[in-house]
């Protein structure tokens, strides 16, 4: 899997994950991202023309905190049931 630059903005989270925001957590991972860049990727998926997240939201709320577009992370596939 290759790391990829993922606008912020282009990706989707779905209702239930974004219930499960913890503000004081995705704070301070911004404060460590500035200090010392992301560490981990986020991972997505395609679904119906847009980026789904599958995993990373607290990072990804920590980069919007910090005023960034882009993001990296994996763009994976989806799974088959």
């Amino acid at each position: 899997m290759k790391e990829v630059p993922l606008k912020v903005d282009e990706i989707y989270v779905p209702t239930k994950r974004r219930k499960t925001l913890e503000v004081e957590k995705a704070e301070s991972l911004a404060e460590d991202i500035l200090e010392n860049g992301q560490q981990r990727p986020i991972q997505v998926r395609q679904g119906k023309g847009r980026l789904v997240l599958i995993e990373g939201f607290h990072r990804l709320e920590a980069v919007k905190l910090l005023g960034e577009e882009t993001i990296q992370g994996y763009i994976v596939s989806a799974r088959q049931f």
